[in-house]
């Protein structure tokens, strides 16, 4: 059965949690496959890599449903998180849990994943309650960008690793079964891992966190923008690209098709 049972297991072990973003079914079958792999996240990050979408405050309730469900179906193996997208919750309560409901019954997801601190601690109880698995999300919020005015690290100065554990200890008490760290200095992460007993997922967090976290087009290269703190395993784009040139090529030239069907064949 898919569930996140592993997660407190992992921590108490000191054993990395593996977790990477899917979208589609051919990368979730493959994704699925990987011992290695904890869980997956559908990430409203789908707004910028499959949609491209300068950020992911467009993707809707709509759009992240048909990805989460195509994951969910897809894997027998992994759990799957999704990703509530910009105004699916947090806008009333009873609004929340019910978009969050959606994503576990039509999507079929294992959890929901949600940005925010201390001011949704109410919301991720409620959720927790009722049967909805909680991640948290706290430092980089890309929601957040227009209020911020871009994106910023997080965790630079004593009064921001302060609040950055106010948050993490939060939502801790509230029910997170997992809380990612985004963009946040490794100090910091150090100190909020330190500071609670569930796991804590980096991404751009340093070393010092539970497990990490990647957007799976940044590891495959095929992403137009790809973050200093993520490395490139594989340059995928420039593969496609060689290998679709090719065949218009080929077709070009008349070299493909080099098999045909003929009327008395058996």
């Amino acid at each position: 059965m898919k569930n996140f049972n592993n997660f407190a297991k992992k921590k108490r072990l000191n054993q990395p949690l593996v977790l990477i973003t899917a979208y589609s079914y051919s990368f979730a079958k493959i994704i699925d496959s990987i011992e290695e792999i904890d869980a997956i996240l559908v990430g409203d990050s789908v707004a910028n890599v499959e949609y491209g979408y300068e950020t992911t405050i467009p993707v809707n309730m709509e759009q992240m449903l048909n990805h989460v469900s195509i994951v969910s179906e897809t894997c027998k193996q992994k759990p799957v998180i999704a990703d509530m997208p910009f105004l699916s919750y947090g806008v009333s309560t009873a609004d929340s849990i019910k978009n969050a409901g959606r994503m576990m019954k039509e999507g079929k997801a294992n959890g929901v994943k949600i940005e925010g601190g201390k001011e949704f601690a109410e919301l991720v109880y409620k959720m927790t309650m009722i049967g909805i698995p909680v991640m948290g999300h706290i430092g980089l919020k890309p929601q957040h960008y227009n209020v911020m005015g871009g994106y910023r690290i997080s965790g630079k100065n004593e009064d921001q690793v302060e609040e950055l554990i106010a948050d993490a200890v939060a939502l801790e008490q509230a029910g997170i079964f997992s809380l990612i760290l985004e963009c946040v200095t490794e100090e910091a992460a150090k100190a909020i891992t330190n500071a609670i007993s569930i796991p804590t997922i980096g991404i751009g967090a340093g070393k010092y966190c539970d497990g990490q976290i990647c957007v799976l087009n940044d590891l495959l290269g095929l992403s137009s923008y790809i973050p200093s703190f993520m490395e490139k395993y594989v340059d995928l784009f420039s593969i496609s690209k060689d290998a679709i040139e090719k065949w218009a090529k080929d077709v070009i030239s008349g070299t493909f098709p080099k098999t045909s069907f003929h009327k008395d064949q058996q």
